[in-house]
């Protein structure tokens, strides 16, 4: 098994052009920032405090995580106030404050590439050629008006009411509003100005149409994109021969549009919705504003995992990957097991479910025996002969830092979505039946695990915790809900789902979360995973909902000023969702990172406006919890044993130790500016 290592390598950057070359000269990074000490002295002074004691005052951590938005896609013009810089669309002149094209448009174009044999994520250069204009973003099932029945959205406010408790009352209209209006749900989106004749690059999904002042509504529904495994490492198209100084990881991110065109296909005719982006400067997400403006936005928090919602929340739950097992944390196959237990047979995942990426001759992502994309989720990625493996690790060895795959040996991971080991009501779930899904996909479920979890770390030292999911009453009692089957970390494991007593302590609903602030009875440590109705991810949902939702929780935590005083609020967003970012990529392994999404910090300790540039991803709350309370990482390879970040002085974006990921203590002030 690999094994992660606290020793980070100091990595001075070849000038752009030269070969890289790896250095073996290493040095132990003390891991303990400026901001923690300053908030608490020695992170080691563990005798005479008691159980559950904290680093610093922060006695509550509430993570909240919204769905499949990228940095760039809602920050692209954010200006922080003066003093403050970011890393943005507008303020490296790829776009203007009214979201037409800068002095620097050219940096984002995106490319065609000709079919290749095999898998690739780095294009051949020979092969690419660059869009004329974007091919039109397309309606792909967005609704044309509301129903009762077939939400999104609703016809009714009363519906919409009761449907999504989460939201204050007033705010229940926005479920109501958003459909297109438009004849039909599919082909291009005419709501978007000029979406016909786009440019090659970023455009404002919400800019109005000179010639009849007509503009797609920031309140509108929008067509989803592409957010897999494989194909998020293709539209970052990564490789060495393309590093440079500031991007010192090679990825172009230029082929955006190329895999949404080319993996729709034949179904659609193409879509270039991964590059359009809200404009905060025209009044777009105005309540996320409000929040960056007062309090801390992160502009390098990354996805911690080229895939969707689920492998990206596991990651936040264990810093590592499930792996279909028997049940008991045994690697199928060998060596072999009783067939009795859990009723598995002694085989490896069946052949259906394990990824081919190789395309069929002639096409780009047409994937062979996946034209669905939905079924085809294993990956033994310690074996280079499993089609797709080869192309990442060639590439992970070239880069000039040492990084481990962290792929264990004859382990099959679950790249892509998949339902947990558990239903939501405990009862264990059967990986061989397939789990129909609403687009008329299958989904599947992995045996119960053992991998271990941060909820597993804070029952064993007395830290209470809970994970609040938005329709999970309704959830367990079989009713019809927007419960995220695939969210929960904890619900793919043995020792919190399969006791009863632990899985409803520590297993709520949203509308538990209001109760306990009300009562005063918050955890130490809390999960927030709104439901599907308001989540913010495209098409089921808008980005507007989830900042209703947000304000619903903020509000109430800032209406209780002692509560508020000793909690920290982190918002982000599973993962980009397929869109556009221009920020680095530092690759950590063979799973990510990904591109950008935001973070924003909610404390009377982050008051400000500050932007804070340290490299960070999701793995990055979970160093946090254990700095707070003082806990070991999860377990010897889980992503939590990297370093912290030595980050360059010439680039504040790029570790000079990486792989090393943050622990954010570095966002928080010493001092209390009340």
């Amino acid at each position: 098994m690999e094994r992660r290592t606290s020793v980070a390598r100091h990595i001075p950057f070849a000038p752009a052009g030269a070969p890289a070359k790896r250095h073996s000269a290493a040095i132990l990074i003390a891991g303990c920032s400026i901001a923690l000490g300053a908030l608490s002295g020695s992170a080691n002074e563990d005798e005479g405090r008691q159980p559950g004691a904290t680093a610093t005052p922060i006695k509550h951590v509430i993570v909240i995580l919204g769905e499949n938005r990228g940095f760039d896609h809602v920050f692209a013009t954010y200006k922080p106030r003066g003093g403050q810089h970011i890393a943005n669309l507008l303020s490296r002149g790829i776009v203007d404050e009214q979201g037409r094209p800068g002095p620097n448009f050219h940096r984002a174009a995106q490319f065609m590439v000709t079919p290749q044999p095999k898998y690739f994520i780095a294009a051949p250069d020979g092969d690419k050629t660059p869009y004329v204009t974007l091919p039109p973003p397309d309606l792909n099932g967005v609704p044309q008006s509301g129903s009762d029945s077939h939400p999104p959205p609703f016809a009714t406010v009363a519906v919409a009411q009761a449907a999504e408790p989460s939201l204050k009352p007033a705010d229940a209209v926005l479920l109501t509003t958003g459909a297109s209006g438009l004849p039909g749900s599919s082909g291009p989106d005419t709501r978007i100005a000029n979406v016909t004749f786009l440019p090659n690059g970023p455009f404002q999904l919400t800019a109005r149409d000179p010639r009849n002042g007509q503009a797609l509504p920031y309140d509108a529904y929008t067509e989803d994109t592409v957010h897999r495994f494989f194909q998020m490492w293709q539209q970052s198209d990564c490789a060495t021969s393309h590093a440079q100084r500031g991007n010192p990881a090679g990825c172009l991110s230029d082929l955006y549009p190329f895999v949404t065109t080319t993996f729709a296909a034949p179904r659609e005719q193409g879509s270039g919705s991964p590059m359009g982006f809200f404009n905060m400067q025209t009044g777009d997400a105005p309540y996320l504003k409000s929040l960056a403006d007062k309090y801390t936005l992160a502009d390098n928090y990354h996805q911690a995992v080229m895939s969707g919602t689920g492998p990206n929340h596991i990651m936040l739950g264990t810093g590592d990957m499930h792996f279909f097992s028997d049940g008991h944390g045994h690697p199928l196959p060998p060596p072999p097991v009783p067939p009795q237990l859990f009723g598995l047979p002694p085989t490896a995942p069946p052949i259906s479910l394990i990824a081919n990426p190789d395309p069929i001759p002639t096409t780009n992502n047409h994937y062979k025996d996946d034209l669905a994309g939905a079924s085809r989720i294993y990956v033994n990625c310690s074996d280079e002969d499993q089609p797709g493996v080869a192309p990442i690790t060639s590439y992970l060895r070239s880069l000039p830092y040492e990084v481990q795959s962290n792929c264990a040996p004859g382990r099959f991971y679950p790249v892509n979505n998949i339902f947990p080991g558990f239903h939501p009501d405990g009862r264990p779930a059967n990986p061989f039946t397939p789990h129909p899904a609403a687009d008329g996909s299958d989904f599947v479920f992995i045996p119960p695990s053992d991998v271990r979890t941060i909820g597993d770390l804070l029952i064993a030292k007395n830290v209470s915790w809970k994970y609040y999911g938005g329709g999970y009453n309704d959830a367990v009692a079989g009713r019809p809900n927007a419960f995220c089957p695939v969210c929960n970390p904890m619900q793919y494991v043995t020792s919190i789902m399969a006791d009863p007593a632990v899985r409803t302590a520590h297993t709520k609903d949203v509308l538990d979360l209001f109760t306990d602030i009300a009562n005063d009875t918050l955890p130490s440590v809390s999960f927030v995973k709104p439901s599907g109705l308001v989540d913010g991810h495209p098409l089921s949902s808008k980005l507007n909902l989830f900042e209703a939702f947000l304000r619903n929780i903020v509000e109430r935590i800032e209406g209780k000023p002692e509560l508020f005083a000793k909690t920290a609020i982190l918002v982000t967003f599973d993962e980009g969702g397929g869109y556009y970012d221009s920020g680095f990529i530092q690759p950590v392994d063979f799973f990510g990172d990904g591109p950008r999404v935001p973070l924003l910090v909610i404390s009377p300790r982050t008051r400000g406006g500050r932007v804070v540039h340290t490299y960070y991803d999701h793995v990055s709350i979970l160093k946090f919890i254990e700095r707070n309370w003082r806990l070991l990482p999860i377990t010897d390879r889980s992503r939590d044993n990297l370093p912290n970040p030595i980050m360059d002085e010439a680039n504040p974006y790029v570790p000079r130790n990486m792989p090393a990921i943050g622990d954010l203590m570095d966002i928080f002030r010493a001092d209390d500016p009340d």
